[in-house]
């Protein structure tokens, strides 16, 4: 790429996206592209077809997807599903027939099996049967890459595909009940460290800048605790979902940034192929290889927030898969490697969700 290439990011206001985004500003690029959900609908063919047409982008970042937490993607299962393959087919489709130079597709790890060998391997994809909860968001980011992978055979086109282990970071999602799991359990202890202080103006000012279902700032008393309570937030504790004991790797989203602007200004699809017999498995684990029980987490989290009640976690519900860590020794070896540490990562995290708060009074 150079400075001054046209680079459609899709998916910029989101969590990755616009860490892409604020990366490659960074970096020197000065042409990039960006549609919001409002002025873009990627579910709909037609109007992805004219946004290409009218933009013409040389570079592609695919970082627009439907994504949720465990419960949202155990009840959703036809959204997840479908609109990812909407998004993911009309976005790769059109950079196809306009010839773009490079693309580079985000999945996730949730594409390796429920008892994938551990740390999990690229080639370990397709090897075992999924985790039921998130399959169809695991099957819809498996196709995009498997077309990523059969354009570049069929076509020659250079279209990349990276599985990013858990992310988080600034612009994430924290609605409790659609969020993953880091973003989710910091809300709840910001909350519960709230109501156990009495702090209702900081409640107040949470729920304007972040509506919970029916329940917003302006709501009564009475029917904001409730709706606290349902989520498992009250003055004393807060619940948390399953046993506590499954590891998870996270990886700042900033890092997660960096290292898709590195694939894409250094890496080929020609240098991933190299040496297979059979073209497949080429794409490419981004995470740390480090990880943390659930258990663990909620800890850091609560020190760095300060929450003074009690943890409890509800065995009654799902853990999801036990152990998701990835191999990244392929990364390595092209010359990359994350840099902020999971308690750093959280410490920015809140600093930057108090600020928002404030920001949005």
């Amino acid at each position: 790429m150079n400075k001054g290439s046209k680079i459609y990011v899709a998916g910029h206001k989101g969590l990755v996206g616009s860490a892409i985004w604020k990366n490659l500003q960074e970096k020197g690029y000065t042409n990039l592209v960006g549609r919001s959900h409002g002025e873009l609908d990627l579910l709909e063919g037609t109007a992805v077809r004219a946004f290409f047409d009218k933009e013409k982008p040389e570079y592609v970042f695919l970082a627009a997807a439907h994504v949720g937490g465990i419960v949202a993607n155990n009840t959703y299962r036809a959204d997840f599903i479908y609109k990812n393959l909407q998004i993911q087919n009309n976005v790769i489709y059109e950079s196809y027939r306009h010839n773009v130079k490079k693309l580079l597709f985000l999945g996730s790890t949730c594409i390796y099996p429920k008892e994938s060998p551990q740390p999990m391997k690229e080639e370990y994809l397709l090897s075992s049967p999924l985790e039921y909860t998130n399959e169809p968001y695991a099957i819809a980011k498996i196709a995009g890459l498997k077309m990523c992978e059969s354009f570049n055979i069929q076509y020659g086109t250079n279209y990349i595909a990276v599985m990013p282990t858990n992310l988080y970071g600034l612009n994430d999602n924290f609605h409790l009940e659609n969020s993953h799991v880091l973003p989710a359990m910091m809300r709840k202890m910001h909350l519960g460290k709230c109501l156990l202080e009495g702090d209702w103006e900081a409640v107040r000012n949470d729920l304007k800048r972040r509506p919970l279902n029916s329940v917003s700032d302006t709501s009564p008393t009475g029917e904001i605790m409730e709706a606290l309570n349902r989520q498992g937030i009250f003055a004393g504790r807060v619940e948390l979902w399953g046993t506590g004991q499954p590891l998870r790797e996270f990886l700042w989203s900033e890092d997660m940034a960096d290292a898709s602007v590195y694939i894409m200004e250094k890496v080929n699809f020609d240098d991933l192929k190299q040496g297979k017999s059979e073209i497949r498995n080429c794409h490419i684990n981004i995470g740390t290889g480090k990880e943390i029980s659930i258990k663990e987490l909620a800890k850091t989290i609560q020190t760095i927030i300060g929450y003074k009640g009690e943890i409890r976690f509800d065995s009654s519900k799902p853990d999801g898969t036990m152990r998701k860590l990835t191999d990244v020794s392929k990364l390595a070896s092209l010359g990359w490697k994350y840099r902020v540490e999971i308690e750093e990562g959280i410490n920015r995290m809140y600093n930057w969700y108090i600020a928002d708060q404030k920001n949005k009074k």
